[in-house]
């Protein structure tokens, strides 16, 4: 699959304009981290894209969020290993690539940075730093939703929590039009 048909499937499944921003938040820090880590961008951008693909019909049975992805991509040439990390990502299988770690901790650092921004005088990710997300980051009621545990997982990836939430940052500046900060 393409990331122009991707998109598309993304935009048609998924009505809610923020989840839709969340979705790209993740492509971009998968892309970045790929190329770091010397991977398949594409295929990690993919896995980003289209890792919530089945939240609305989940919303209220997270046991099967991952799943219903998954067989919505039964059948499309979507590689095996970028739906091994979508089924990863919520946990319901075992992660086991560096594809399957990176999305697990990129899927709550996108809402712990996205939450700073928005609470930046300027509201806008180019004023953030990576100082100003990791003092949000100690606030354990700040983005209560970003689950820090996950987060910190990125040391699986033999990357420091300021290394991952810098790279992310990054990644999320380099499409801030796009995500509308």
């Amino acid at each position: 699959m393409q990331r122009d048909q991707a998109k598309k499937l993304m935009e048609q499944t998924i009505p809610n304009k923020n989840l839709q921003k969340h979705m790209l938040a993740c492509e971009a820090c998968m892309r970045a981290l790929a190329a770091r880590f010397g991977e398949d961008v594409e295929a990690w951008g993919l896995a980003g894209l289209l890792h919530d693909l089945d939240y609305d019909q989940t919303v209220s049975d997270f046991g099967n969020h991952g799943r219903i992805t998954a067989k919505m991509l039964e059948g499309t040439d979507v590689p095996a290993v970028i739906i091994h990390a979508i089924q990863a990502h919520p946990g319901h299988v075992a992660a086991e690539s560096t594809m399957d770690f990176a999305l697990y901790a990129v899927d709550p650092i996108t809402g712990l940075i996205v939450a700073a921004a928005l609470m930046h005088p300027t509201k806008k990710l180019a004023s953030v730093d990576v100082g100003f997300v990791m003092k949000r980051y100690k606030e354990k009621r700040f983005a209560a939703g970003a689950n820090r545990e996950q987060i910190a997982t990125c040391d699986r990836l033999g990357l420091g929590l300021e290394d991952f939430t810098g790279a992310c940052l990054a990644a999320m500046q380099g499409i801030s039009g796009e995500l509308g900060l």
